[in-house]
């Protein structure tokens, strides 16, 4: 018989922790004030995105995710912006998610990363279908 559950249903499925875009001293949710320089949602595709990703993660976003993390605040990004919410995906989408964050914390305006400290492309963004 079909087992009717998903893997991520199982309790002892290894998944990595999901990264908190919450600011624990203001009590708010990290938001970048704009879009990043390669946000991934500008025009002509600066991240390279492999045609149909961009609309995999804006569904996994819209559905149990709630939001997508700015790829340039992600850790391997190496930058001092700890993780923020995509402005891009912010400006273009209300979840419920974002609804109940706003409600109850407030968001928090951050400055996105200075321009030399984007991340380029990597094989490891373009397969990663938690975060963006």
């Amino acid at each position: 018989m079909d087992n009717m559950f998903d893997a991520a249903d199982e309790p002892d499925v290894d998944r990595p922790p999901r990264l908190s875009v919450g600011d624990p001293e203001l009590r708010k949710t990290r938001r970048l004030a704009r879009e990043c320089n390669t946000c991934i949602f500008k025009p002509c595709n600066p991240m390279h995105l492999t045609p149909g990703r961009l609309q995999q993660m804006v569904s996994e976003a819209r559905g149990d995710a709630g939001y997508i993390i700015c790829h340039s605040t992600l850790p391997y990004a190496g930058s001092p912006i700890p993780p923020s919410l995509c402005r891009g995906f912010a400006d273009r989408y209300r979840t419920w998610q974002l609804q109940v964050m706003e409600h109850l914390w407030g968001f928090v305006d951050v400055d996105p990363p200075a321009p030399d400290t984007d991340p380029a492309p990597s094989a490891e963004f373009l397969g990663d279908t938690d975060h963006a």
